[in-house]
Parts: structure tokens; C-alpha cells; sequence
């Protein structure tokens, strides 16, 4: 009998009036990982008046979005856009890379794929 392991874990971290999210992903995300993580994204900004979030996502054991989840992820993101200042995404795959680019394409901040995690948390705290 096999394990398969999938899933978001997240972080929120307050540094002076800046706010970092943190994110990991494992496995091929589903459309019930986000119903689990979108609350709980919601909740912890409920109640903040204009925050600026930046966002660190690792995601080195992701293997992909179900398409529904490809969805939810997408609407999440719009839903909060003016709300990014910066989205760091960390990977071993050409299409994060490409996701980045796109992801830039929808939100007021910035979005930028790395390879290595330290360069990564460098970018965010600039």
C-alpha cells in the first residue's frame, strides 16, 4: 500500500507593517486543498486594513494543479492581487518558471521564479 502525500502548508509572518506569506506545496494540488487553504488565507487578513503581502512559495515537491485547483489558484490570486507586493516562487521545474511569468501578469507586485532558496528570501526582504 502506497502513501501519496499532497497539500498546502501556510505560514503568515507580521515584520513591522510588512507581511510574509509562506507556502509549500507537495503533489499535484486538488480542488479540496484549496477549499482548505483559501479560508484560511482569508481569516488571517480579515481585518487588516490595506495589507502588503509578500509571498514566498516553495515549490520543489509540487508536481502540479488538478484543473479545478489550476482555477482556484488563479482566482485566489485575483481575488488579492493589489494585495502582492512581491511573490517568490521556488522550484525545480520550467513551468514555475513560466507560472511566474504569468502570475506577474495579474497582480500589482512583483513575481520571480528561483532555483535556490536563499536568493529566493534575499529578493522578498529587499
Amino acid at each position: 500500500m502506497s502513501t501519496t502525500i499532497h497539500g498546502l502548508s501556510i505560514g503568515i509572518d507580521r515584520v513591522d507593517e510588512r507581511y510574509f506569506l509562506f507556502l509549500k506545496a507537495i503533489g499535484k494540488l486538488t480542488h479540496e486543498d484549496y477549499g482548505v487553504i483559501t479560508p484560511m488565507i482569508e481569516s488571517a487578513l480579515e481585518g487588516v486594513s490595506a495589507p502588503k503581502m509578500r509571498v514566498f512559495v516553495d515549490g520543489s515537491e509540487m508536481e502540479g494543479w488538478e484543473p479545478r485547483a489550476a482555477w482556484d489558484d488563479f482566482k485566489l490570486g485575483l481575488k488579492h492581487r493589489r494585495e502582492f507586493e512581491r511573490i517568490a516562487i521556488l522550484g525545480n521545474k520550467h513551468w514555475q518558471e513560466l507560472a511566474a511569468k504569468v502570475s506577474s501578469w495579474f497582480i500589482s507586485g512583483e513575481a520571480k521564479y528561483f532555483e535556490d532558496q536563499g536568493q529566493a528570501l534575499t529578493w522578498l526582504q529587499e
